[in-house]
C-alpha cells in the first residue's frame, strides 16, 4: 500500500515541482493509517521519519514494521538504498532535541529551491535544515522585499535571509543562538552570491534576550519573519523553557517594538494546540491568519503550520 502511494504521489507531483522550479517536496504524510509516516524527495533522495504504532509492543514487531517500510519506499520510489535515509521519531523521547545531532554520516547535498540554492544535510539532524512547508512563506518574503529592512528571528539555516536577500531587501539581520546553524546560513548565503556585511547582519544570540534588549534608536524592520521552536528548554536560553502554546503573546508583544511603521510581522508555528486570541495582541495591533496561502500545494496535512500576519491599526 505505501509503495503504490508513493509512486502515484512522484508521477503527479514531478511535473508540477519542475514547473515551479522546486526539487524538494512532500510525498506522503501518514495518508494511509496503517503506515504512520512522513516522506520527502530531495531531488533524488529520499527522506523518511518512520513513527512508532502503539499496537507494535515488542522491539522485533517495532523492527519488522520500520523494515516494512524501508521495503515499500524503495520499490514504490525505484531508488537505491544509498538515497533513502530513514529517521525514527519514536525512538526520540526528549521533544527539545529536535535540533541536536543524531548521526555524524555527514550526507550533505546541495538542492535548488524557486531558484535559489540551499545545503540540507539528509543525515545527521532529525530535520534537513529546510522547512518544506514555508516555502509559500519564504516565496512572500521575497516578493515584498525590494528595498526593504527584514529581521529574521529563530532563523535557523537562514533560508528566509536568502528570500530576502534574492527580493532586494536593503538590510537583514539573523538572528539564531546556534553557531552551528548561523555557519550554515553562510554557507546558503554563498551559494546564492550573498555575504554578511554591515547592512546584512547575522547575530549569534538567544532571540528572546535579543527582543528583550530592544532595538537600537532608529532601528526598524519593515518585515520581520518569526518562527519560533514549539519548545525548548536549551541551557543556552536565559528562561528556564519556551512553549510557543504559553509564551506568544510576550513573544510577539516583544517583537512588534522592532516593527517599522506600516511594518508586517509574520509569526507562524506548527503547534496544534496553540490558542490564537486577537485580545491579547499588544495595543494598536491587529492580526489576520493566513495559513490558507502558507501552506504549499504538496503538502496534504493543511494543518501543517499556522500563520498569521500583525500589523499596527
Amino acid at each position: 500500500m505505501l509503495g503504490n502511494r508513493l509512486a502515484k504521489q512522484l508521477r503527479h507531483l514531478k511535473g508540477w515541482a519542475r514547473a515551479g522550479g522546486i526539487t524538494c517536496f512532500r510525498l506522503y504524510e501518514r495518508d494511509i493509517p496503517e503506515f504512520p509516516a512522513i516522506v520527502d524527495w530531495y531531488d533524488g533522495d529520499v527522506v523518511a521519519w518512520v513513527y512508532r504504532r502503539t499496537r507494535d509492543e515488542t522491539p522485533e514487531q517495532v523492527r519488522a514494521f520500520e523494515d516494512r517500510c524501508e521495503e515499500e519506499i524503495l520499490d514504490g520510489l525505484q531508488v537505491p538504498g544509498a538515497r533513502l535515509h530513514m529517521k525514527y521519531r519514536g525512538r526520540i523521547v526528549d521533544r527539545a532535541e529536535q535540533y541536536d545531532r543524531v548521526d555524524d554520516r555527514g550526507l550533505v547535498r546541495v538542492v535548488e529551491e524557486q531558484g535559489l540554492r540551499f545545503e540540507v544535510n539528509l543525515s545527521d539532524y532529525l530535520d534537513t535544515g529546510l522547512f518544506l512547508d514555508h516555502r509559500k512563506t519564504r516565496s512572500i518574503i521575497r516578493h515584498y522585499a525590494a528595498g526593504k529592512r527584514v529581521l529574521n528571528l529563530f532563523a535557523y539555516t537562514g533560508s528566509f535571509t536568502v528570500y530576502a536577500r534574492a527580493g532586494g531587501a536593503a538590510a537583514t539581520t539573523t538572528v539564531d543562538m546556534s553557531r552551528t546553524y548561523q555557519d550554515w546560513t553562510r554557507r546558503n548565503l554563498e551559494l546564492n552570491g550573498f555575504a554578511p556585511g554591515v547592512a546584512h547582519r547575522l547575530v549569534h544570540a538567544d532571540c528572546l534576550q535579543f527582543l528583550e534588549a530592544g532595538p537600537a534608536p532608529g532601528e526598524a524592520y519593515d518585515y520581520i519573519v518569526l518562527d519560533p521552536p514549539t519548545f525548548s528548554n536549551s541551557k543556552r536560553m536565559e528562561a528556564d523553557s519556551f512553549a510557543v502554546d504559553r509564551d506568544w503573546p510576550r513573544l510577539v508583544a516583544l517583537a512588534v517594538r522592532w516593527l517599522a511603521p506600516g511594518g508586517y510581522l509574520y509569526f507562524s508555528t506548527n503547534s496544534r494546540q496553540i490558542k490564537w486570541d486577537d485580545a491579547l495582541l499588544p495595543a494598536g495591533y491587529a492580526a489576520r491568519e493566513i495559513s490558507a496561502r502558507t501552506v504549499p500545494d504538496d503538502f496534504r496535512n493543511r494543518k501543517i503550520h499556522r500563520c498569521w500576519t500583525v500589523t499596527g491599526t
